[in-house]
């Protein structure tokens, strides 16, 4: 009797013991989740404000087309300089950069020969949608071209500035008006109707002008305090903005609000920029190739 009593409390206190294990292991489990759960808290409260700086950030969202249109539109009258010849193909360049940088297009390779850029045609690398309409539409017919053609062909191309006849399907038409149209559904712009005596025309008025404020600003920091002297260490987008809207003839807007010795400054950078060689800066490690054949295309 009296063995069967210890053999009982021996299973009573196995019992207690195994119990208080148990809720040992509960409760560090339940601890553990805890903490991950506030890890994962924080993580995602960290990637909300990650996206919210991006979200604030309105100039992220532009495309160079879209940035270089924007510096060159009249603030209050919502459309660009009449006696501006040069925006139309620079906004061209703008979308083969554009497709370049997105991983959409590349040049061909160079050869043992070694071709230049202006030699060297455009082929795709990619037909993935970009969720741009005008890239798009670009891009279709980049690659369903044969065969292809070279950045200084496309550029003329999609401008219309073609005498074959048979080439004039290669047109973007309405450029300007399309694009201003996209930065009216991003909040920088409006739409208004303009009368100009003899016709009526749409105009797209800066609404936002924090979003033209900040891009000005990059601009000018690109060439005055963050001027690397080096185009290789500046960031390929925005090297690719000073020379496309310098090639449309809009960089002067940018400059325009600079003091004297400050706007000196910023076009004896810009003339370095373009005195670059495009052939040699092309062969420099992680060079954008189709970025300097469509500097090339504009400089020679």
């Amino acid at each position: 009797m009296a063995s069967l009593t210890q053999r009982s409390s021996g299973l009573v206190q196995r019992r207690t013991e195994a119990s208080r294990s148990a809720a040992a292991a509960a409760a560090a489990a339940a601890d553990k989740e805890r903490e991950s759960g506030d890890e994962d808290a924080q993580s995602r409260r960290g990637d909300e404000q990650d996206d919210g700086d991006r979200g604030d950030s309105k100039e992220a969202r532009l495309t160079l087309m879209e940035e270089v249109l924007l510096l060159g539109l009249k603030d209050r009258e919502g459309y660009t300089s009449f006696w501006n010849d040069c925006i139309s193909s620079g906004l061209r360049g703008c979308m083969l950069i554009e497709l370049g940088l997105r991983g959409r297009l590349q040049l061909e390779a160079c050869g043992v020969r070694r071709k230049s850029l202006l030699a060297r045609k455009v082929i795709c690398k990619s037909d993935a949608p970009t969720g741009d309409v005008l890239l798009d539409e670009a891009l279709k017919h980049i690659k369903e071209t044969q065969p292809p053609e070279t950045v200084q062909s496309w550029i003329e191309l999609l401008s219309g500035e073609t005498w074959n006849p048979l080439k004039l399907h290669y047109q973007l038409r309405n450029v300007r008006e399309r694009l201003a149209k996209n930065l009216v559904e991003k909040g920088v712009l409006t739409t208004e109707k303009q009368n100009f005596l003899l016709f009526d025309m749409t105009t797209h008025p800066l609404t936002n002008g924090d979003v033209k404020r900040r891009l000005v600003r990059r601009v000018q920091e690109a060439v005055l305090d963050r001027w690397a002297n080096d185009p290789q260490r500046m960031d390929k987008r925005l090297l690719a903005l000073v020379f496309l809207a310098h090639s449309s003839d809009v960089l002067e807007n940018a400059f325009a609000p600079l003091l004297d010795d400050q706007y000196d400054l910023a076009m004896k950078r810009v003339r370095q920029l373009l005195d670059s060689e495009p052939e040699a800066e092309s062969a420099k490690p992680n060079a954008n190739e189709l970025l300097w054949a469509v500097v090339a295309a504009f400089t020679k």
